[in-house]
């Protein structure tokens, strides 16, 4: 009982110095409001140039989350057309469609970055118009070497934009999760342990940094934390602020629900149609 009595002790001794951190973890902080794209805007003429376009994308679970939104955007919306196709291996993008496939293993980033490679190599960089993937947020924790991701990344983008000028490739930002703000991870990161949004805030603006206004970004991160109104789900670690998922936007704190999925779709379908208007 003594050391039962002693942890139980630890514990609300812990919680008395994180309780106060609730206010301004994963909280609406009051930070400058973001206006997201709307396909409201959208000529339809657009629309049909797009359903003229060859596009590839690879993912794995937030992706597939991603092409259910396109799905619940194209039967709202009549005049969006695009042939949304799952594809098993390369030669499965043989006409206009927007294909896609899983690619490479959760938790490796440089197994995604060789298994996009590796379509491009085996008949898609040379047929189709657009092309990217993402990473997932597992792929990015506490313990990973952003620094060293992001170069393998820009260097493998960078040889693929050698390798094939025609294509346009996308790049986008790592998602993010729901911020830790139970007493159990708040206690955690009194001992140390971080929450794992810093280092995808970090390489998120690694990739902004490197590609914004340069070449399209397909900003994943940034429609994932902000909320309808405009506003920012964020936390603060020192003087740094980090953006994390919206919690209306998932319901297991990291995997995007309907409403996730409607605004991340919407942003990839405005950015796709700006790409064929260029």
């Amino acid at each position: 009982m003594g050391k039962k009595s002693t942890i139980v002790k630890l514990l609300l001794f812990a919680s008395s110095l994180v309780m106060p951190l609730i206010a301004c973890e994963g909280g609406n902080m009051s930070h400058a409001t973001v206006s997201l794209a709307t396909i409201k805007n959208v000529p339809d003429s657009a629309w049909r140039k797009l359903d003229e376009k060859k596009i590839y994308f690879g993912h794995q679970s937030v992706g597939q989350n991603i092409i259910e939104g396109l799905e619940l955007i194209k039967k709202d919306n009549p005049q969006i057309k695009i042939k949304i196709v799952a594809i098993s291996d390369a030669s499965g993008l043989s006409g206009p469609m927007f294909a896609h496939s899983n690619l490479g293993e959760n938790e490796d980033p440089e197994s995604k970055m060789q298994a996009f490679s590796a379509f491009m190599e085996k008949g898609i960089g040379n047929s189709a118009d657009i092309a990217f993937f993402k990473f997932c947020y597992v792929d990015i924790t506490a313990k990973s070497d952003v620094e060293k991701i992001f170069s393998e990344y820009k260097n493998a983008m960078t040889n693929l934009k050698k390798k094939y000028p025609r294509m346009v490739f996308i790049h986008t930002t790592v998602p993010l999760t729901v911020s830790q703000t139970t007493l159990k991870t708040l206690v955690k990161r009194v001992l140390g342990k971080q929450d794992n949004n810093i280092k995808r805030n970090r390489l998120n603006e690694m990739l902004r940094q490197e590609y914004a206004g340069k070449e399209p970004l397909f900003d994943i991160a940034k429609v994932e934390s902000t909320y309808p109104d405009g506003s920012r789900s964020s936390f603060e670690k020192g003087v740094a602020t980090y953006y994390s998922l919206v919690p209306e936007y998932t319901d297991d704190g990291g995997h995007l629900n309907e409403r996730g999925q409607r605004a991340v779709a919407q942003e990839l379908l405005t950015l796709l149609a700006q790409l064929v208007q260029e």
